[in-house]
């Protein structure tokens, strides 16, 4: 009777996982009723659109990105990146400068980091939770963080699953049987995932509801050949996202061995 022990511990991950998600949704939309943002009137910043989507290293991503395309940087294909303005118009801009170092040149990635974990992010970050955009604590807790937890479970419920079919079980009784009771949890934790995809998609783990929504509107919005149209899609879907083989090659290099 070994597998009726794993199907209580496939149950009660299944379990708490869902409960855990249905709460988070519960309190999210508790939030979203009550925060004193009003969506129509608050348009986003880019940095803000960045934070959203991507959190910190996203708003490293479009600041460097930004300052590339007025030509006050060059992100070079090998990873290389090199300060031409060192004169920065607003924080995140000066500590991209900053993190580059006095020499005016550096790896991006180790720049990348040093702007996400700056003070010019840190205040980005507390501006959209207190205005009940963003999610506290970069969403731990959250919906995001929620399906998460329901993935994982339906993943350990299957494991167990294939234990549980793996031990010897009481003759006579059907090897079918003892599946169809662990594709109960299986079977839950699946439609959790159902629901939340078509209740909280897009799901950021960054943004709280009202920051959902208007990241969809400027998804929407953001149409044309213009700078502002490719710094807004840098945002809101990532610089891997764009059509720019170079720029995507600066931010993906890995060094080879060997190499300086």
């Amino acid at each position: 009777m070994f597998w009726v022990l794993l199907l209580l511990s496939a149950w009660a991950v299944a379990g708490t996982a869902c409960t855990r998600l249905c709460l988070a949704a519960a309190r999210a939309a508790a939030v979203d009723t009550d925060a004193a943002v009003d969506t129509r009137e608050h348009e986003l910043t880019l940095y803000e659109a960045a934070f959203l989507s991507g959190g910190p290293s996203r708003v490293a991503d479009v600041a460097m990105v930004a300052m590339a395309r007025q030509r006050r940087l060059l992100l070079a294909h090998t990873g290389w990146v090199t300060v031409v303005d060192p004169h920065g118009r607003d924080d995140l801009e000066r500590s991209v400068i900053g993190a580059v170092g006095p020499e005016g040149q550096s790896r991006i990635a180790p720049v990348r980091a040093a702007v996400a974990a700056s003070d010019a992010v840190g205040r980005l970050a507390d501006r959209l939770v207190r205005a009940g955009l963003a999610e506290p604590d970069g969403g731990r807790g959250g919906v995001a963080a929620g399906v998460h937890r329901v993935r994982l479970a339906a993943a350990a419920v299957s494991v167990l699953c294939v234990a549980a079919l793996l031990t010897p079980v009481q003759e006579g009784l059907p090897r079918h049987l003892v599946a169809l009771w662990f594709a109960l949890p299986l079977t839950m934790t699946l439609s959790c995932l159902v629901i939340a995809r078509f209740e909280v998609h897009p799901c950021s783990r960054w943004a709280a509801p009202a920051g959902q929504r208007l990241l969809c509107a400027l998804a929407r919005r953001a149409t044309g050949a213009d700078d502002r149209t490719f710094l807004t899609c840098v945002a809101v879907r990532g610089v891997r996202a764009v059509g720019e083989p170079e720029l995507r090659a600066a931010f993906t290099h890995r060094d080879q061995p060997g190499r300086d």
